[in-house]
């Protein structure tokens, strides 16, 4: 139980398991992911008590926790990575990540579960694959 930071109240985000699993389900298919991965990322999500409730924060709330922190980089952090990914796969026009917002939170979510095991992958890329130049970069 953590206090939610809008509203100034305790939350027991463990009572939200059965939404929280309807809401994953429905947020896998709008993302176009399989009943495998689907069970897969379910699996993984109630393992780490902290991402779900990242993830039970927004689904009630339609905003991040932002509790998290791995290596100094959380859910906000994967989310705008992930769409400067996305801008260019859409610059390639790929359809399915022209307008799928679904995806992309469902992603992020999954990034984040990864990157709690295995950290060093995606370090490497956000020192390597931003859109931004700066010195040291290269």
């Amino acid at each position: 139980m953590i206090t939610d930071c809008q509203k100034g109240i305790k939350v027991d985000y463990m009572k939200y398991k059965k939404e929280a699993y309807t809401w994953a389900q429905a947020l896998c298919k709008y993302a176009g992911a399989d009943e495998v991965f689907c069970e897969d990322f379910w699996d993984r999500l109630q393992k780490d008590e902290e991402i779900y409730e990242e993830f039970v924060y927004y689904m009630l709330y339609q905003d991040f926790l932002y509790k998290v922190k791995i290596e100094g980089y959380g859910l906000v952090d994967l989310m705008i990575f992930q769409i400067d990914r996305f801008r260019a796969v859409m610059d390639q026009d790929v359809a399915d990540m022209r307008h799928n917002k679904d995806k992309m939170l469902l992603m992020a979510f999954n990034s984040l579960l990864q990157m709690r095991k295995n950290p060093e992958p995606f370090l490497e890329l956000f020192r390597t694959q931003t859109g931004t130049d700066y010195p040291g970069k290269y």
